[in-house]
């Protein structure tokens, strides 16, 4: 299975296939209900509420819509429509007749997505509460990990477990193991049996062993969800009498060889293996009071460009695989960005500023974990200040343009406020202390020209900057960087970039991805996985995996 066909992930609760979305007052109900006839690809049936991408993309449109469009939601509870089956995890077969960069790609957006449940809840008040109502396996409860907690229903047949190693010679894809010790701290020892048992753990054991946070009767179960959630709800500020902002369909042109939207556009180079993404300025008089920024609605340029740019990464990632750079650049007004960022910070604790904020954070994180080399080119017409220099931040290299006797042409870049913290990588830190190790002078020396514009010589001298060639140089300079990075193994500089791009503390965000593009990618490579005999392949068909015992 390849990127045939062009995935797109924008859609609509009236196009939703597989979750049927309900409020009440400050609770807001996903009920998984899976179509089986309804995969994104053929060759595989959705099975016992089993997942594939389309449904991960609803999951991700359905979360969206609720931090957007109903401020007075406070908790989200994820449950199943189904009888006596949860949500048995990623679709078997559909792994099994799916490429390793399909599985790669869709492993890295459902884990962006849960961990987008613990970010709003962190961040924006939004709980989460996986009322498990029958079985919950593998990806299904790696759902459930990522909500603030977990009830299950004590039916005697209801259990959770991650059975990806016994029965599939793989690992849990989305942050399985990695929660079960980091958030949920499983004993090892027990998280040893669990990972290792296909039947998995119900009713009080699952309590005991931290697997759950609490059990209820089948009679007891519906109260005691309810009950949970307004107690849920209770902890969180998101106003009950607030109007949502409608997400509109984005305004996109999709050619051959790019993706226009209002302010962001992507332009690919087919010969040369490289994508420009242009990132615009806001343009025209812009909103400063909350009265402004709810009349601008979805068109507010903060969270219209975010939007955008999402869906271009999104975009880029999945269906344009062999397009290995990505050159990042600005253009227009940087004074322009610097005043929408001062709104941002002005009313950054309104419940619409600060979940526009969220979007950006978790935008420009996905910036981070793509697999493709970034450049970021800052040349005349260039606004690379405040909010959007973080693009340039998240760059593997950025080269800046020195115009020494064109003052007035000469490209600037400005940092804001909004660069010490507002936007933490999964590590934690701002981008500019993983820039600088968080070593004070550094940062100092940077905090002390906030708010200032600076010329390239300025810039590298602070070492905001990679290089700093001047007009003879720039073309040349450049082309060859580009060419000389399109020519390398796009395997070692996934690699290479990853290990780079986070070397700041370790948490559970980092792990996750750590081990997903470790650990998970290798074993997804395996003969013992993949291979003919591979357990993978096997699964369903009554024959056992033919395992090579060498460990390695």
């Amino acid at each position: 299975m390849t990127a045939d066909v062009r995935v797109d992930y924008q859609t609509h609760p009236s196009q939703y296939r597989h979750w049927k979305l309900s409020f009440e007052g400050p609770v807001a109900t996903l009920a998984a209900d899976f179509d089986e006839n309804a995969g994104l690809r053929p060759g595989y049936k959705l099975k016992l509420n089993s997942y594939d991408l389309g449904v991960d993309i609803e999951l991700n449109d359905a979360i969206q819509r609720i931090r957007f469009e109903h401020p007075e939601v406070r908790t989200v509870v994820l449950t199943s429509a189904r009888e006596k089956v949860f949500c048995s995890g990623a679709n078997i077969f559909m792994l099994g007749v799916s490429s390793h960069a399909w599985k790669v790609n869709f492993c890295k957006f459902t884990n962006e997505t849960r961990n987008g449940f613990e970010d709003s809840s962190a961040h924006s008040g939004l709980k989460f509460l996986a009322a498990v109502n029958g079985a919950c396996a593998g990806g299904g409860y790696e759902l459930a990990l990522a909500c603030d907690e977990i009830l299950l229903v004590d039916d005697r047949s209801s259990a959770v477990s991650l059975p990806e190693v016994p029965l599939l010679g793989v690992l849990p894809g989305t942050g399985g193991l990695t929660r079960v010790t980091d958030k949920r701290r499983v004993r090892h020892d027990l998280a040893d049996i669990f990972c290792t048992t296909t039947e998995g753990i119900r009713g009080q054991k699952a309590k005991d062993w931290r697997l759950v946070d609490d059990i209820a009767k089948p009679a007891q179960f519906a109260a005691r969800v309810q009950e949970r959630a307004r107690e849920l709800a209770a902890l969180s500020d998101r106003p009950a009498d607030a109007k949502g902002v409608a997400l509109t369909p984005l305004d996109r042109r999709i050619e051959a060889d790019a993706l226009h939207y209002t302010h962001v556009s992507v332009e690919i180079d087919r010969a040369r293996r490289v994508a420009t993404f242009t990132v615009r300025a806001p343009q025209g008089p812009q909103p400063t009071d909350i009265a402004g920024i709810e009349a601008a609605g979805a068109a507010w340029y903060p969270l219209a460009m975010a939007r955008e740019l999402e869906d271009a990464i999104l975009s880029m990632r999945t269906n344009e695989l062999d397009i290995g750079t990505w050159l990042i650049r600005t253009q227009g007004d940087a004074s322009a960005v610097l005043a929408s960022d001062a709104t941002l910070l002005a009313h950054q604790g309104h419940w619409l500023v600060r979940e526009t904020l969220g979007l950006m954070r978790r935008t420009f994180s996905r910036v981070d974990v793509s697999s493709r080399s970034l450049f970021a080119l800052i040349d005349e017409g260039s606004c690379f200040a405040g909010s959007l220099l973080e693009l340039a931040l998240a760059c593997d290299r950025s080269y800046h343009l020195a115009l020494p006797d064109d003052e007035a042409r000469a490209p600037k870049i400005a940092v804001g406020e909004l660069n010490f913290g507002h936007f933490p990588m999964a590590t934690g830190q701002s981008r500019l202390q993983r820039r600088f190790y968080g070593e004070a002078p550094a940062l100092d020396a940077v905090r002390a020209r906030a708010g200032q514009p600076l010329d390239a010589d300025a810039a590298f001298a602070l070492g905001l900057v990679t290089s700093n060639p001047d007009d003879i140089d720039w073309a040349d300079e450049t082309r060859i960087a580009i060419e000389e990075r399109v020519s390398m193994s796009p395997d070692a500089l996934t690699g290479m970039e990853a290990n780079l791009r986070f070397n700041g503390p370790e948490n559970m965000f980092t792990r996750v991805f750590g081990r997903l593009t470790a650990w998970q990618n290798w074993i997804f490579q395996r003969p013992n996985a993949v291979g003919d005999k591979g357990a993978l392949k096997v699964y369903g068909k009554g024959d056992r995996a033919q395992f090579d015992w060498n460990r390695v």
